[in-house]
Order: structure tokens, then sequence, then C-alpha cells
């Protein structure tokens, strides 16, 4: 059976399915759901990966360059269908690119609990990137907190800062539609932060410029901007005039490359890995799950999904 991939190509619909390399391991994995991590993947597609970035975003897995074409992405589901007999047939979760069929090492893969829906598992690698936004943070318990971006990731941290730090939650989103989404997620909701109370965290997911100088507004004295969003190759402005000063303010960085500075010393990427997919039980997260296309149906539907106006919070692929 030949290994296809999804492939951006940064031509005609920018997406291609192709024949792929199988990598190297012990094991052999068959894919069967992989999860689109819409706003990464939109700025690999588009060509839009700064130079300087390039080793640092660059997985071991991956082929191609992000000068493009390239075969990218992270959040696979596989079956092992060739191993060791004690994990022989068990699902998995990987950090591989949408790919039908490849290999991989032992130490890649994390079984998945067997009554984890497939689908929900999709969302462990954005729940691992939430989990550590939780914990750079350090909100003290019961404090205030606001998310600004009501995609996955904001969405997964709203959940979060609820269920981990029983933190008053508000989820922020033009997109009116998300109240549903936040009821689902038992956290608040509202569509500006002009009638918020200050908030001692914020939270900023939605990647742009507007978004985070809401969040600065919103916070209160000696709060904290999380900022979780990546810009790629773009350039943002921000408001360090005004009361940002007198207020002791901080804007502090939250990315996944690295394990909280809080966890590091007793905290593995692997035991982050399996905390993240425990955090995967519950049901209400289902609601994030919004859309699904088939493997090779992608060189059609992808691009739609990858859209700037795209609808729905997260797509599966599957296979």
């Amino acid at each position: 059976m030949q290994a296809r991939a999804i492939w951006y190509t940064g031509d005609g619909s920018g997406v291609a399915l192709r024949d792929a390399d199988m990598g190297t391991g012990e094991l052999l994995l068959e894919t069967v759901a992989s999860g689109l991590s819409r706003g990464t993947e939109r700025t690999v597609a588009r060509g839009m990966v700064p130079r300087s970035e390039w080793d640092r975003m660059a997985l071991p897995t991956q082929e191609g360059s992000f000068a493009l074409p390239i075969k990218y992405g992270y959040a696979c589901v596989a079956r092992i269908v060739q191993g060791p007999p004690d994990i022989l047939n068990r699902l998995v979760f990987t950090m591989h690119p949408h790919q039908n069929l490849f290999r991989a090492h032992r130490d890649a893969v994390h079984v998945l609990p067997v009554d984890l829906p497939i689908r929900r598992a999709t969302l462990a690698a954005n729940m691992e990137t939430a989990l550590n936004a939780i914990w750079d943070a350090e909100v003290p318990t019961g404090a205030p907190v606001a998310v600004i971006g009501g995609g996955l990731i904001g969405c997964l941290v709203a959940y979060l800062a609820n269920r981990i730090g029983k933190s008053d939650v508000t989820l922020i989103d033009k997109i009116g539609e998300r109240a549903k989404t936040a009821s689902e997620l038992r956290v608040s909701f509202a569509t500006a932060t002009n009638r918020l109370s200050p908030c001692h965290t914020v939270f900023h997911t939605s990647g742009s410029e507007q978004g985070l100088r809401d969040a600065i507004h919103a916070l209160d004295f000696e709060g904290q901007v999380i900022e979780m969003s990546w810009y790629g190759d773009r350039e943002v402005s921000v408001p360090l005039g005004g009361t940002f000063h007198a207020q002791r303010l901080s804007i502090r960085c939250s990315q996944v490359g690295h394990v909280a500075p809080s966890r590091r010393a007793s905290t593995t990427y692997a035991d982050r890995m399996r905390t993240a997919i425990g955090l995967l039980d519950d049901p209400a997260l289902d609601v994030l799950l919004t859309h699904d296309i088939a493997f090779e149906n992608a060189e059609r539907d992808l691009p739609l999904r990858l859209a700037a106006d795209a609808d729905g919070i997260a797509t599966t692929i599957s296979y």
C-alpha cells in the first residue's frame, strides 16, 4: 500500500494528495483520523512562516520545506497494525502530518484510553497547548479570567481555566453563535470586552492586533495578558502608553514548545501529553468538533476549511 499525504503546495487550490515517505520505526500505523490546526496550518499553507522560525517549527515527520510544498500537521490518531503484541491494534495519538500510512518509533506515540472517541482524541495536541497556557498563567484560584478568541484553542483554554483553575471565565468572540459553545463548556460568553469587570488574566488567542489591544484594556491592576496567538511574519502594534505602566500590566507569551517554567523540573513532555489526553474525558468537548472531511476529498474540501472566513471550530479528517 502506497503512503499518501496532504501537501500544501502554494499553487492552484494550495492542497494536493501526493505520495509520501513512510518514515522509519518499529511500528506501522494506519491513520483513522487527524485534526486540522487551522491557524498554524493556514500560515504554513500560505508560505507565511518566517525564515527565522523554519528550524524551530520543523517536525521530524514533515517532508518538503516551509518554502512550499510541504507535508505538515501534528494531530494524528492511528491504529498500530504492526508492532509489539501489547499495543498491536491499539489506537494512539502521535504528532504526524495528515497521511494514511506511516512508520513511527514507539516513544513517539501515546496509547489512547479505549473509551476515548476517535474524533475527540484528535484534540490532544490542542489540549496540550491549552494546558501549558494554564500552567504558564498560574492564575490564583477563583480569579476572574477572560479569553479573547473563541476558536479551538481559546475554547479549550476557557474550559480548562474553569475545570482546573475554578476561575470565573468569560469567553469573548465577535461571533455571537459561540455563546452556545461557551454554555456547553460551562463558561460565560460576551461579544466584546467593554462590559467585563477588570480581569487578573486575559488569554489572547484571536490572532488579531485588535484582540491583543482589547486584552490589554481588559486587565485589572497588575494583570497579565497571556499571548497565545502566533502572527507568522506579521507585525502588530500594541498600546503600551496610557495606563500600561501605572497599572503595572504585563504581556507574556505561552507556547507549547517548552513545558511551562512552573512545571518544567517535574514534568516531562510525555507527562504533559498524558495529562492532556486524560483531560479529553469530558463529552462536553464534542461541541468543538464542528466539521469532518474525507481524506480522499481533501483537495476539494480542505481549502474551504482553511479560509479566513471558514465557519465552525474544529475540523477533523477521516481516513
